[in-house]
């Protein structure tokens, strides 16, 4: 990656979080066993169709390892983008962001382990209650499978499942299958919804006849399709500023350990994305200074930095903005 500064970064480092995010489902599909999966429900063994879907960790190591590289992608810009100093005998003082630092090991080892996790969860519970609801309904077993994992597409990739989705995602799906059933003409205000399918919707609307349940089942899985994407491109911006952002802050940490800056030298001002959809809180601390160390204090709560891990979800989630580290290697000189 050659782009330094932070908005770069993360335009260049976001879809690489994105595409690894929908690789890691992808395994999770491909490995999933449709046919045990099927034979579980109709035994009603929701554990054992559980178990069929193969969830493991180790099938997001893509991802993982992913946000990894964005992780030291910024350490290592943040590090090139220090200016030059020497010490007092004229000897550049070299500095150079570590991943292998101890504190920088020990954080990206937490955090990510936490962040795989909790997807892993949130998926065994939407899932658990995907099945459940088949169950509860009478649904056809390799039915209720195939809905889960998806039916294999043109690309050759099975598509239009359910997993990858979290528990509120699918429930918009459901909703949606509802409003396609029973009122077509309310599924056209659904912004995830296909809009290649408005015309088909429009004409049932008009003619007042039901739409045909293979095309409302096209439509559903379009619907899901499109909210695994979503739900992809809101964790890889949320990930990618946190990667990043917390890499500048370990690798400033870092340099003024080593003895390369000052603390007291470097000032981090905030910027935010410029337009319509930065929140207010983050647009009314654009140009905000403070001092290394110190946390900026929006209307939204406490935050050190953008996708700051320790501020709250409607302080962090999407958000575009990020730090320029400023020296002052006059500081303190009368």
């Amino acid at each position: 990656m050659a782009a330094n500064r932070f908005d770069q970064l993360i335009d260049a480092w976001e879809p690489h979080l994105r595409q690894s995010f929908l690789e890691a489902f992808n395994e999770v599909r491909n490995a999933a066993q449709i046919d045990q999966i099927a034979r579980m429900l109709e035994r009603g063994d929701i554990g054992g169709a559980l178990r069929a879907v193969g969830l493991d960790p180790i099938q997001f190591r893509v991802f993982d390892k992913a946000f990894e590289s964005a992780y030291e992608a910024g350490g290592s810009a943040t590090s090139t983008a220090l200016p030059v100093v020497k010490d007092a005998q004229g000897f550049r003082v070299r500095f150079q962001f570590s991943i292998r630092n101890p504190i920088a090991e020990n954080w990206l080892r937490q955090y990510s382990s936490n962040m795989i996790r909790e997807i892993v969860d949130d998926q065994r519970n939407m899932i658990r209650g995907f099945l459940q609801d088949g169950l509860s309904k009478g649904l056809n077993p390799r039915t209720t499978a195939l809905d889960l994992v998806g039916r294999i597409g043109a690309n050759g990739q099975r598509q239009g499942g359910v997993i990858g989705l979290t528990e509120s995602q699918e429930q918009w799906a459901r909703n949606y299958a509802e409003e396609l059933a029973n009122n077509p003409a309310s599924s056209l205000t659904r912004t995830l919804r296909d809009a290649r399918f408005d015309r088909a919707v429009a004409k049932a609307v008009r003619d007042k006849e039901p739409i045909p349940a293979d095309l409302r089942a096209k439509m559903v899985a379009a619907y899901r399709n499109r909210a695994l994407r979503y739900r992809a491109e809101t964790i890889a911006r949320s990930e990618t500023i946190r990667a990043l952002h917390q890499a500048q802050h370990d690798a400033i940490d870092q340099a003024i350990k080593s003895g390369a800056l000052k603390a007291d030298t470097v000032t981090m001002v905030w910027r935010s994305a410029h337009d319509k959809r930065v929140r207010d809180a983050h647009r009314e601390l654009n140009g905000s200074r403070i001092r290394y160390g110190g946390v900026f204090q929006s209307s939204l709560g406490p935050i050190r930095f953008p996708g700051d891990p320790n501020a709250s979800v409607a302080n962090t989630i999407s958000c575009r903005c990020f730090l320029e580290p400023s020296v002052d290697f006059l500081s303190g000189i009368k």
